[in-house]
């Protein structure tokens, strides 16, 4: 079979083969890893280049690189090099286009560095399956953008191209919660409506679905959706959320100006922190002219300690290492416990705590806005709360306990079901897969 199914995401990817006496099987793509990290590291340093360095591929030839936890791993540990993650963000924005540079005045365009990171899944597919790969289904949220359907057509189109310019020549998509809800359906006895909540790092996306043990080898199921809503909420908002409420205060976020003249002193400049909290902004920080202008903004902070501490975040390009220990303080948090973000990277002995109180205050909004989405999905559905029998949770981002209680609340009388994290979307993908390539074939 020449087909596989690919879950594409923010954060982590996954991809699903045919297995050798039917159904499918996800791919070891990093030792006995099922799922890789969405991230790409752009090795500048010819003499020094990490373990797992391979050169691109016709565009994105620029210069060597590394993939998932090994790209993660050689930001980490020092190389030379620009570490890309969150591309998926991408999508459906003006940046898809651009060109962006990785280093030594080499620059690859952001729809480029996708498909480098989808060649790179097909060739590990293809050796796992000794077999070509043609066809594919891929994942796609709900929403790619938010309320403005052009942008969201935009978004699909260019993952599209990507994908057949790795050589996929039949590309097919599919929701990420619907098929969250096909792989949910392998332990359904009965029939019943599922209200999918699939919460990764860049969406939260949820669907009712009806499923059972007699509908699941339909393929046509569009009379079993009974809705798709989302929001471009998720894990790498929390992110932002986390930081700019215990990471950038220390570097000025929030705080305020010298009072002169008897005024009340101005608050600091934000555009900046905001900047340095999202993953694919963070280099615009780093160019030359914004740089310079950062740079004669001192008399702007009342504290020249937290303009110094700025400064060296932007000379000595910190930013995504703060993202990371934000992200790591969001997980230490999940199930409501307390941390203390280690910030001796920007100065010796700086730290900044974060308790589960700070973080709910901190993500309280867009929990909000999240729970209110999957009320409004069920409203779509045009059935009451109570039809609901089982609330199923799956994207990394459904490991925070402050979301799950929220949603599980809203919908007291669904069973709440937790699905693998990082896996059930891929694997509802592989059966779609299965299900229109092998009717596809039959029907020729």
């Amino acid at each position: 079979m020449s087909y596989c199914a690919i879950d594409f995401g923010t954060s982590n990817s996954a991809i699903a083969i045919p297995e050798a006496g039917g159904g499918m099987r996800l791919v070891q793509l990093e030792g006995e890893h099922l799922t890789m990290p969405t991230a790409v590291f752009y090795c500048t340093d010819a003499d020094d280049l990490p373990p797992g360095s391979v050169r691109g591929v016709g565009r994105d030839d620029a210069l060597p690189r590394t993939f998932g936890r090994a790209a993660v791993a050689a930001y980490i540990e020092g190389y030379e090099g620009r570490l890309m993650r969150s591309m998926k963000s991408v999508l459906g924005t003006a940046l898809v286009d651009q060109t962006t540079e990785v280093g030594n005045g080499m620059g690859v365009k952001y729809l480029d560095i996708i498909t480098g990171y989808l060649r790179h899944l097909r060739g590990k597919a293809e050796q796992a399956g000794g077999a070509q790969l043609d066809r594919v289904v891929m994942g796609r949220p709900v929403f790619f953008v938010d309320e403005d359907p052009v942008r969201d057509a935009a978004a699909q189109a260019s993952l599209e191209a990507a994908a057949r310019a790795v050589g996929f020549t039949d590309v097919a998509f599919q929701y990420e919660p619907i098929a969250a809800a096909f792989d949910y359906e392998q332990q359904a006895t009965t029939e019943q409506l599922v209200l999918v909540a699939d919460i990764g790092g860049g969406t939260s996306d949820f669907s009712v679905v009806r499923v059972g043990p007699e509908r699941a080898q339909a393929l046509d199921r569009r009379s079993d959706i009974l809705a798709n809503h989302g929001v471009h909420i998720a894990g790498t908002d929390f992110d932002r959320r986390v930081s700019l409420a215990s990471v950038m205060p220390p570097l000025g976020y929030g705080g305020f100006g010298p009072s002169l003249k008897g005024q009340a002193p101005r608050p600091v400049p934000s555009r900046v922190y905001f900047d340095l909290t999202t993953w694919h902004l963070i280099n615009t920080v780093y160019q030359p002219q914004r740089v310079a202008e950062l740079r004669s903004m001192a008399d702007f902070y009342g504290d020249p300690v937290q303009h110094q501490r700025l400064m060296k975040v932007v000379n000595q390009r910190l930013g995504h290492a703060l993202v990371g220990r934000a992200e790591a303080a969001k997980i230490a948090v999940a199930e409501g416990g307390s941390t203390d973000i280690d910030l001796s990277l920007i100065e010796a002995g700086l730290h900044s705590p974060l308790t589960g109180a700070q973080a709910e205050q901190a993500l309280r909004d867009d929990l909000a806005r999240i729970v209110a989405c999957a009320r409004e999905t069920v409203t779509l559905a045009g059935v009451p709360a109570e039809a609901i029998s089982a609330l199923y949770f799956t994207g990394g981002s459904t490991g925070l306990k402050l979301l799950t209680e929220q949603l599980e609340a809203a919908f007291p009388t669904a069973q709440a079901v937790r699905g693998d994290r990082l896996a059930s979307v891929a694997t509802g993908l592989g059966l779609h897969a299965a299900r229109l390539f092998q009717s596809a074939s039959v029907s020729r």
